[in-house]
Formats: C-alpha cells, sequence, structure tokens
C-alpha cells in the first residue's frame, strides 16, 4: 500500500471521508436497482404517509416513494458535483498551467480575467450563466464548471511558477526541449497533486450549488428525482410532513461532508512535509 493511502486511511478525516464516499459510490452505481418501487409509480390513496414498513421513508404529495425517488435520484446528483468539478478543474488547470509558464503579460492579462470572475459570488455566477443559457441539467453542469475554473487557474498558476523555478525545469529547457514538452512532462505531474486535492473538496461545492440550482427550478426538471428538486417540491408541505425534506437534505449534507473530509485528508497525505 502507497504511503499517502496508507497515512489517508490512518487520519480520522480520512477514514470517515472515505467510508461516507464508499456510501455514495455504492448509491451513484445500484442506487436504481435498490430502488423497491418505481419512483414515478403513484399511489393516490397513501399520499402523505409517513415512514413505515412498506414505506420507509413515507411517501410525497403524489403518494411515490421517497426511499425510491431518493436512491434513484443520488446518481443524478452525485455526477452532477462529479463531472461539473471535472470540467471545471480541466479547464482551469490548463489555463492556469499555461498562463504561469507562459509569465509576463500573458499571465499577467490572464490572471486578471481570472481576479474579475473570482469577485464575482459563485452561486451568483452561476445564476447568472443558467439564466442566459435556459434552465437545464446540462446548462448547470457547464455554468458551475465554469464557476470553479477560475479558482483552480489560480491554484494551478501559483505552483506552476513554483515548480518553473527548479533545477530540472532548467534542465530541459538547457536540452533543448520544447515548451509543450516542458509544461506536460516536467511541470504538470507536479502541479497534479494540488489540483486534485482542490478539485476533491471542490465536488462537495458543485454538489450544493448543483442541488441549489435545481431547487430553483433552474437544473433538473420535474420528473426527474434529483435531492435539490426533491426539496423543493416538498417545500409548501415541509411544515406538516418534515420526513419530505429530511431525506434529500441528509443526503445533500451527507455528500458535501464526506468530500470535505475526504479532501481535507487527502492534503494531508499527500504533503511531503507531514509525511516526514
Amino acid at each position: 500500500m502507497p504511503d499517502w493511502l496508507r497515512r489517508l486511511l490512518a487520519h480520522p478525516s480520512g477514514s470517515v471521508g472515505c467510508l461516507l464516499l464508499a456510501v455514495a459510490l455504492v448509491l451513484a452505481v445500484a442506487g436504481p436497482s435498490l430502488a423497491p418501487f418505481d419512483p414515478e409509480t403513484f399511489h393516490p390513496r397513501r399520499r402523505f404517509e409517513g415512514p413505515g414498513l412498506e414505506f420507509w421513508l413515507g411517501t410525497d404529495q403524489f403518494g411515490r416513494d421517497l426511499l425510491s425517488r431518493l436512491l434513484h435520484g443520488a446518481r443524478s446528483t452525485i455526477l452532477f458535483g462529479v463531472i461539473a468539478t471535472a470540467i471545471g478543474t480541466s479547464l482551469g488547470a490548463a489555463v492556469g498551467l499555461a498562463s504561469g509558464y507562459a509569465g509576463g503579460l500573458i499571465d499577467e492579462a490572464v490572471m486578471r480575467i481570472m481576479d474579475a470572475l473570482l469577485a464575482i459570488p459563485s452561486l451568483l455566477f452561476s445564476l447568472l450563466i443558467v439564466t442566459v443559457l435556459g434552465g437545464s441539467t446540462v446548462n448547470a453542469v457547464a455554468a458551475v464548471a465554469v464557476t470553479i475554473a477560475p479558482g483552480m487557474a489560480r491554484i494551478a498558476r501559483s505552483v506552476t511558477l513554483s515548480v518553473k523555478s527548479r533545477d530540472f525545469v532548467a534542465a530541459a529547457v538547457a536540452r533543448g526541449e520544447s515548451h509543450a514538452f516542458t509544461m506536460f512532462r516536467e511541470v504538470l505531474p507536479n502541479v497534479a497533486a494540488a489540483v486534485v486535492v482542490e478539485a476533491s473538496i471542490r465536488v462537495a461545492f458543485a454538489t450544493m450549488v448543483g442541488a441549489t440550482l435545481s431547487y430553483l427550478g433552474l437544473g433538473a426538471q420535474p420528473p426527474a428525482s434529483d435531492w435539490g428538486l426533491l426539496i423543493a417540491e416538498a417545500r409548501p408541505h415541509m411544515l406538516r410532513n418534515a420526513w419530505l425534506v429530511i431525506g434529500p437534505g441528509l443526503g445533500i449534507a451527507t455528500i458535501t461532508i464526506g468530500f470535505n473530509l475526504f479532501g481535507d485528508a487527502l492534503r494531508d497525505a499527500l504533503n511531503p512535509r507531514v509525511g516526514r
């Protein structure tokens, strides 16, 4: 077992985070198969039924099994955060790597643009993009990815500036290697660890923003089972039927906490100073 993985699992936050992420992985992969009912099947005579032996988490305003809807919605909710983070991280890391390696006026111009984007509150920026593009899951993913990219660009650029000044990069330049070779073979592998750690934490942010957009009607659309949409549909009834929001709310909180704990522990596990 690699040392960093041993340190990750030995870390209290890492072990709890890995456990929560394992549960999230099972829900994302096998959630629909575990659902006891069709999430869209109506049971008109069982509307607003509380948790019981047949409907473990109760039913909603249409008599649909809430547990089945949660299990079906887990895949879309979790994948939303992972895909949006992957796209935003790739875009931001590419911009930050190129900007930091180029330096000079190019670096200055690109970073001022990133600073201007970072000055806009993340949720407001996402809402602005989705409002322009239109409400849908694809547009919401694009909006969250664009929101994540500037922060990732700043991180990738700062690490690139540090790596670029090291001897092995100077040796590659002295050998006559091309800029592309130096960036992708010498600089990028040393930047990747910081980018991956930050990305693991940003998944929690992406999941939260995605659920918020669905709650506001700008993300997933009915009859989808996205957890944010479930909370939005239950909002008029939650004072008398609290179980309608407890399930999806706890699901979102669990995924967010899991990725945050995992990201914090991964940062420590990959830190060579902590290892020594």
